[in-house]
Order: structure tokens, then sequence, then C-alpha cells
């Protein structure tokens, strides 16, 4: 209310100001004066002439012109104001008094905010920009979220950033304080559990099995929820559990649906060899081994591999082998110290480092 009086005595002042000039009478006529001035140039001109100062045709010369401007005085003082201008002060007088207003509300409505905040100088260069890197965008927003902790939507929107960046464990907390402040729901959950996933560098722990059963049982089609039980499975050595799952899964999806692929690429993951690919060679040697001697041999493979990759780290398709011989071989320990040095020992290389998360993701892995 009180904006609105400041308002209202600013508009007072700049009416009154265009007003004041309008009102005040006209200057008073100094005709009076000015044909007596005349008079007494006439008589001064008969005391020159008598004096013999000018000739009679200079002074007849100035009679006249003396005379001349004495009649147009005394038509002046005769004259009253032109109507035109009486009617154009009046016109300017309405326009301040009533247009000057409404112009001023017309303006203010659609332009104006009368409870928006105070926004000091210092707050203004902290306004999101999107030619600034994600980074320093994140860091304005984890900012503001410590200053206002139960911003629920700021929390939902930063946990995936946060995912996205590799940042698990700060994803893990802004996803929590997202469902704490924003309220339980199936695909929250399923998120929480992808970020727990991804902490544990792309194993599904208890935890995080947990949160997807937490999110089945508020929707039983959370689409990540399922597939993500389904590697749970896989991961404990149940593939056909996990087979189970992703066929019930594909058999009600859309034709469309933009997760088929990765599902139908996990289904022939497990559906195909149990073993590592081998070469021809070593098949055909394999083929009169012993289950004993041929599990040994896979074994001593996937050791060898393992050390020339801790030898010669840029090799991505090695890596994802070896972490898929891993998962197959239903050690998850060995995954995911493989899958960890894998991306040490890619990190200062971006191509490399995008190669091996698309290659995790087809894996069934967390990029």
């Amino acid at each position: 209310m009180t904006l609105w009086f400041v308002f209202a005595l600013m508009t007072a002042a700049a009416v009154f100001a265009v007003l004041l000039p309008l009102g005040r009478g006209p200057r008073p006529q100094s005709d009076g004066s000015e044909a007596a001035v005349y008079k007494d140039q006439l008589a001064e001109i008969d005391r020159d002439v008598a004096a013999s100062l000018i000739g009679p045709s200079e002074a007849e010369a100035a009679r006249v012109e003396i005379g001349r401007r004495l009649l147009a005085a005394a038509d002046h003082q005769r004259d009253p104001p032109m109507a035109s201008n009486i009617f154009l002060r009046r016109s300017v007088a309405i326009v301040a008094l009533v247009g000057l207003p409404i112009a001023a509300i017309a303006l203010y409505l659609p332009l104006g905010s009368p409870r928006l905040g105070d926004f000091p100088l210092a707050e203004r260069t902290r306004v999101p920009d999107a030619t600034q890197p994600l980074d320093n965008l994140v860091a304005q927003v984890e900012a503001h979220l410590e200053k206002n902790p139960t911003d629920g939507r700021g929390w939902n929107v930063l946990a995936p950033v946060l995912a996205r960046l590799g940042r698990y464990d700060d994803a893990v907390r802004a996803y929590h304080n997202s469902i704490t402040y924003n309220g339980d729901s199936a695909a929250r959950r399923a998120d929480l559990g992808e970020a727990l996933t991804g902490a544990a560098g792309g194993v599904v722990t208890a935890e995080a099995k947990a949160e997807f059963e937490r999110a089945v049982a508020l929707n039983a089609d959370e689409v990540k929820a399922r597939y993500f039980l389904g590697l749970a499975a896989e991961q404990d050595g149940d593939t056909t559990q996990a087979a189970s799952m992703w066929r019930a899964m594909l058999a009600t999806a859309p034709p469309d649906a933009p997760w088929r692929p990765l599902v139908q690429a996990a289904l022939a993951r497990i559906e195909g060899p149990g073993a590592p690919a081998l070469p021809d060679a070593t098949v055909a040697a394999a083929k009169d081994m012993n289950e004993t001697d041929r599990n040994a041999m896979i074994h001593g493979m996937v050791d060898r591999l393992a050390s020339r990759l801790k030898q010669n780290g840029d090799d991505v398709e090695g890596w994802l082998r070896l972490v898929r011989a891993y998962m197959v071989m239903g050690d998850r320990d060995k995954a995911k110290s493989a899958l960890t040095d894998a991306r040490q020992a890619v990190a200062n290389d971006a191509e490399r480092l995008r190669q091996l998360n698309e290659g995790l993701k087809n894996l069934g892995l967390d990029g």
C-alpha cells in the first residue's frame, strides 16, 4: 500500500509541474508605459527641431515612425487574448490532469511488478547465463540451495545434472532432498537407485536394489526400476530371472519405446555364450577340455588381459571385454574395480572416455 501511495504522490507532482505554468495569468501589459515613452519621444523631437539639432525633413520622418509604433501599441492594448491560445492551454491542462495518470498506469501494469522482491547488484551477477560452462551453472544452483535448502524444485533440477556429470554421491544427496521436499514417487525412487548404482561403479548394491523395489511398489510399470532389477539379478548370477524380467518388459513395450534397444541388448548379452568371446584357435583347443580345465583357461586369459590393461590403459575395447568377463563370471567386486580402473585410465582423453561410457551402457552398466 505504501508503494501505491508513493506512486500517487509522484503522479500528482508530475501533473502539478505541468499545470503550474498553464495556470499563471498573462503578464501585465506594459503597453501604457510604452505609449508614454513614444509621446515623450515626439516631444523631444519638437525640442530638437526648435534647437536646430535636426532638420525639418528628419524630424518629420522620425515623427512618422514613432507615430506608427504608438498606434501599434494602442491596438495591442485593446486586443483580447486569442481564443486559440485559450483552447490550447485548456487542452494541455486536461491532458496533464487526466491523460498523464492514465498513461502511467497503462505502462506500469504490463511492465511493472509491485510484488517483485529486491534484486541487489550483487545478485544480478549470479543470474544464469546459457553461455557459461555447465559447472558454473551447477555451482550457482548449489549456492542457491545452500541458502534455500527446502527448494524442492531446485533439488529436482540439480540431481540429474549431477548424475550426468558423474558426481554420483552428490546426486544421491540431491535425490534424497528432492524426495523429502517434493514428495515420494516411483520416478524419483528409480532415479535415486540409478545414482546409487553409478556411485558403486555400475553395480546394483543392496541399497540401490531397495530403491528400485520401492519404485516398482509405487508404480509397477516403472521402466527404469524394472530394468535395473533385472540387472541386479544378472549381477547376482540369476540370468534366468533377469531374462524373464526383461522379456516381460519387451512384451508390453510399444514398438517405438526408446528403451527397447537397451533391453534387447541386455537380453542378447545374457542369452549368448556364457564365457567371454575367445579366438577360434583357442576354441578349437578347448573342445576336448573338461569344464574345470576350460574355466581355468578362461580365468587365465582374463587375468592376462587385466595385467595388460594395467600396463596400457588406452585400450577401451579391452576394458569393456574385461568388465564383461567379470560380470559373466559372477565376480561383481572385480567388475566394479575394473570399471573404476578403466575410467581412471582414460580420464584425460575425452573421446576414449565417451567410448568407454557408451560401451558400459551397452553392457547394462551406467556410463
